[in-house]
């Protein structure tokens, strides 16, 4: 089932391990894991061994302090759960939606708090019926900023008999309001953490002077393979960042809180579709968000503490991969005793350009609340122009849009086509992200 739903092989060591500890017993697991070895897979197969089969009311669900952990969880479980409804309840969407799809109760809820404390206030979903809970990211979940939500979400839940609490930090002591119940504990951040500490090169890149963007821009110029993420602590700095470099040619998208959430989406799909290779991002990119194979990580500035730096790298050698991290060094800077250097690096002088990214984005007015599927897209692409359906790209489609990548080399002459054509006996807004 997970080969077929999800393209993967064979569960890891820590999978297994969590699916026995969860068999085995009738308490509560926590399970501590490094970033990227694949926990949402884990309490996804130890929820399904314990739901019943669908009855028309609330058995289980996921909290997440991110909405962008909570899409990617929803879609593993969709994946997986065949025949339940999942449903995902995050902030910067549509509320309308989001309480049609509450209409007819769901048996998976998959959540923010605070948007699914909404929701409650609102009376559109009743939780006191629930009897699996998960806590992702337990450590974010529970931490001060959450902490009333949280109570008040779990005094809406009496009924619960199994919880499954996930992160890859220790959290210690866990709050009492989490009502407990016999736990067993997994823990694999001795055994795994170092595995990818080995897999990862970090370099350290000294700039001259107090303002790295011009080591930055040689740096990047000299990466001329892999996507690449590049970190900075504030909003502003992004943003600046983000300027500088497109003044220097160098396309890249941008990350931060402040960002609406489509904005956010469509950075991320970019990258992962091979539209850009180049994202520049606060930390909260740094946890929660499906990228595939990243392999530069750049601290332009220094992360704000061990956590911070863990789970940046953390981006990078997922799984069995390799990658590398590179921290820029203003003169009065100094490392902090967390950062292992293996060497120093110094840019090419040489590079001019970055190699272009070989995708285009189209993007798509109409999504899955309007009945459009990714077959239709490939359809509707491959029928009208000459971009072969096997050059088609990943598809992603959301709920009001939809993005597709093509060739970028026929990106231009396919949306001059497609504008005027009809999908679905509709005519759609089609235009190229930039």
């Amino acid at each position: 089932m997970v080969k077929e739903r999800m393209g993967i092989d064979m569960l890891n060591d820590m999978q297994h391990q969590a699916l026995d500890v969860w068999k085995s017993g009738r308490g509560d697991l926590i399970l501590y894991s490094p970033t990227g070895t694949g926990k949402t897979l884990a309490f996804t197969l130890c929820l399904l061994q314990a739901l019943k089969p669908p009855m028309g009311q609330l058995q289980a669900i996921v909290l997440a302090p991110s909405r962008e952990l909570v899409m990617q969880t929803a879609e593993v479980m969709r994946a997986l759960a065949t025949g339940y409804k999942v449903t995902p309840c995050y902030g910067g969407h549509d509320t309308k939606d989001e309480r049609a799809s509450l209409t007819i109760i769901p048996d998976v809820i998959v959540a923010t708090p605070g948007r699914l404390l909404d929701h409650r206030r609102r009376g559109h979903i009743d939780l006191s019926g629930t009897r699996l809970l998960v806590l992702d990211e337990m450590d974010k979940s529970l931490e001060l900023g959450f902490e009333e939500d949280m109570r008040q979400l779990l005094r809406g839940m009496p009924n619960l008999s199994r919880r499954i609490l996930a992160s890859a930090t220790v959290l210690s002591p866990i709050p009492e309001y989490v009502r407990l119940h016999n736990p067993s504990t997994l823990n694999v951040l001795a055994e795994e953490v170092s595995q990818p500490a080995e897999r990862i090169t970090v370099s350290q890149i000294k700039s001259d002077s107090k303002d790295k963007l011009d080591t930055l821009r040689q740096l990047l110029l000299s990466l001329q393979n892999g996507r690449i993420i590049v970190f900075a602590n504030y909003r502003e700095s992004v943003e600046r960042i983000h300027q500088y470099l497109l003044k220097a040619n160098i396309a890249a998208s941008i990350y931060h809180g402040e960002l609406d959430q489509q904005r956010r989406e469509q950075a991320v799909a970019m990258l992962n579709n091979g539209s850009i290779n180049l994202l520049i991002a606060t930390d909260l990119a740094a946890r929660g968000l499906d990228i595939d194979k990243v392999e530069h990580i750049v601290h332009y500035h220094m992360p704000v503490n061990q956590q911070a730096y863990i789970h940046r790298n953390g981006r990078t050698a997922r799984v069995d991969a390799t990658g590398n991290a590179y921290v820029i060094t203003a003169p009065d800077e100094t490392l902090a005793e967390w950062i292992s250097i293996d060497k120093e690096f110094s840019p090419n002088p040489c590079a001019t350009t970055m190699p272009p990214a070989k995708m285009a984005t189209l993007y798509f007015q109409s999504g899955k609340k309007e009945k459009l599927s990714r077959g239709d897209i490939v359809g509707f692409i491959a029928n009208n122009c000459a971009v072969r359906a096997q050059d088609i790209g990943r598809i992603d489609v959301r709920d009001h849009y939809a993005l597709a990548a093509i060739p970028r080399q026929q990106a231009t002459d396919a949306l001059q086509v497609l504008k005027t054509a009809k999908i679905k006996g509709k005519k759609v807004r089609i235009s190229l992200l930039k």
